[in-house]
């Protein structure tokens, strides 16, 4: 449910998103560029470079500068001198530094900055992505100098008024600040389940998940406008830092989740060193910052999708039941990671694809990986929790087993000693089990046996404990202080609820019971539980010869009260 409503929430606003920019003017196709391959020429020295060397921005491309400079020329339409007028650069992980310039009014060179190698802090227009204002009353064309390394520059322009540019920023915050808030009620969750049921599967989700925050923040720019806006070197490095350690967290939490060591060691090992690979890298890819570790940095992306679902797959093939549906909790965001991949290499050109494909992606994955992972902890720990109770149950009936009797009948005759009360130790029968087995067969006795022990609970209460003590045999003990009829009353109720027609057993087929009880304590000395049970056992056993005879109540010795 909650999948569905952010999902709805992440359509809604990037349609809002798409509506804002689309009602701006995009001016990208009327422009025209220049590269400068020393990366140290100065406005005047671009407004003086032939006109030739200017070649126009026919379709959306990328340009890969490395250390190079990109001289953009913007020659602007007539705009509505009522307005105020903004031009915007979108994409703003993949534009280290911007320079614009136009003339101002007196006809002097007005320049501003932005870029992610300044503080948005000091940016002339803080916002997630360069935005600048046109001065008013502007004359001629103005310039743009963009650099970016080691990604590929992909600049799409957009012409927006004031009212258009706060739409779109409105819609941009409601969209990552409603994926952001909700991640983080998703990852709370997460590690309310790690604590809960114990496994390393749900830390691993939750570094999964707070990494894939932390690049939407990155990559979107709303972080470098509320969380580090001061920190320009954080701003550049952290989308590449958070994508590899969202892909190194996402290796490790299939390897925990799809028990990748239980399958094969050395599989379980390139899988570990594949994770600390992604954990360690940033290392290099901060020290170098060249062509080569950006290569690096999308192979290993790319190779990461890759790896999981075979991950996945593979466990799921070997019995890893929920390995398939891991497969398929990924899959949102396998799907939508392409678009900001191809992007990152220069394939693709900026758009709003790229920008929001894996936001929308993890919004619908995330939660699904929760659910699935809550079932998988659930079944395992019911198995657990049955694993656990065969120690202390019947495993056929799920009654007490005879030691917690004896340990409770201990307990029951010091308290009965103790406060001067009675309790009840009672032998139940089966009598005609043997008859049912021949008859219908060892299953229908078996789910006999079952019904049998539901009954005995039923009338018992809550306080007192049903135990199966022999094939065809219970032992109820009954907690004090007991009535004075209390063993007679039960009795009765026993023999009539084993008459009664069970829709589980073949039509006409009762539970005939029979039973004896005796009152406890006797005298004050230690009470020696299995000739107890041995002395009732007999006395069933000489009430065999007696068909009509059901309930047998042997005479007992008033308890004699113990000081506490």
């Amino acid at each position: 449910m909650h999948a569905v409503l952010l999902l709805g929430l992440g359509l809604t606003t990037a349609a809002g998103t798409a509506r804002a920019e689309a009602s701006g003017t995009d001016v990208t196709l009327h422009t025209h560029f220049w590269v400068d391959t020393t990366g140290t020429a100065s406005l005047e020295e671009a407004m003086a470079r032939p006109a030739d060397d200017f070649q126009p921005m026919e379709r959306y491309r990328s340009f890969d500068l490395d250390r190079a400079a990109l001289w953009i020329r913007v020659d602007l339409p007539a705009l509505d001198a009522g307005r105020r007028w903004y031009l915007a650069l979108s994409a703003a992980a993949f534009t280290n530094r911007v320079a614009f310039h136009a003339t101002g009014p007196d006809g002097r060179w007005v320049a501003q900055q932005a870029g992610d190698h300044l503080p948005v802090s000091h940016w002339s227009h803080p916002d997630q992505t360069p935005v600048f204002a046109l001065p008013a009353a502007t004359a001629g064309p103005v310039w743009l100098r963009l650099e970016n390394r080691p990604a590929s520059l992909s600049p799409r322009l957009l012409l927006l008024d004031e009212n258009t540019l706060q739409a779109t920023r409105y819609w941009t915050f409601l969209l990552v600040g409603g994926y952001l808030g909700f991640g983080l009620l998703v990852l709370f969750w997460g590690w309310v389940h790690a604590r809960l049921y114990g496994d390393r599967a749900f830390i691993a989700y939750c570094c999964y998940v707070a990494a894939m925050l932390g690049f939407q923040a990155a990559f979107t720019g709303v972080g470098g406008v509320f969380f580090w806006r001061d920190w320009a070197w954080w701003n550049d490095a952290a989308p590449a830092i958070f994508m590899l350690w969202l892909t190194a967290s996402g290796i490790w939490f299939v390897r925990e989740a799809c028990a990748v060591s239980r399958h094969h060691s050395r599989v379980d090992r390139f899988v570990i060193a594949w994770s600390l690979f992604g954990l360690l890298f940033p290392v290099f890819y901060l020290l170098l910052q060249n062509r080569e570790v950006f290569l690096v940095l999308n192979l290993y992306g790319l190779l990461s999708v890759l790896l999981s679902f075979a991950l996945c797959i593979w466990t799921w093939r070997l019995g890893e039941k929920y390995g398939g549906w891991l497969a398929l909790g990924f899959l949102p965001v396998h799907l939508s990671y392409p678009f900001p991949a191809l992007r990152a290499a220069g394939v693709l050109p900026d758009s709003w694809a790229t920008q929001y494909a894996v936001l929308i992606g993890s919004a619908i994955e995330i939660p699904l990986l929760l659910y699935i992972l809550h079932r998988r902890a659930k079944e395992f720990n019911e198995n657990h929790a049955r694993l656990r109770a065969i120690e202390s149950t019947d495993p056929l009936t799920g009654l007490t087993i005879a030691p917690v009797l004896f340990l409770r009948l201990h307990d029951a005759v010091r308290r009965a000693r103790r406060y001067g009360h009675r309790c009840g130790l009672m032998l139940v029968e089966l009598v005609n089990h043997a008859d049912i087995v021949s008859r219908e067969g060892r299953e229908v006795a078996d789910r006999a046996l079952v019904v049998a022990a539901s009954r005995l609970s039923h009338v018992a209460r809550d306080v007192d404990t049903v135990c199966r003590v022999a094939d065809a045999r219970f032992a109820i003990l009954m907690e004090g202080p007991l009535p004075a009829d209390g063993l007679v009353l039960l009795a009765q109720h026993i023999v009539a609820k084993g008459l009664e027609q069970v829709p589980s057993l073949p039509a006409g087929l009762s539970l005939r019971f029979r039973l004896v009880s005796m009152s406890l304590p006797e005298g004050t000395g230690e009470v020696e539980v299995e000739p107890l049970l041995s002395r009732l056992g007999q006395a069933l056993d000489q009430m065999a010869g007696e068909p009509r005879k059901v309930v047998l109540h042997l005479p007992g010795r008033p308890a004699v009260p113990t000081p506490a």
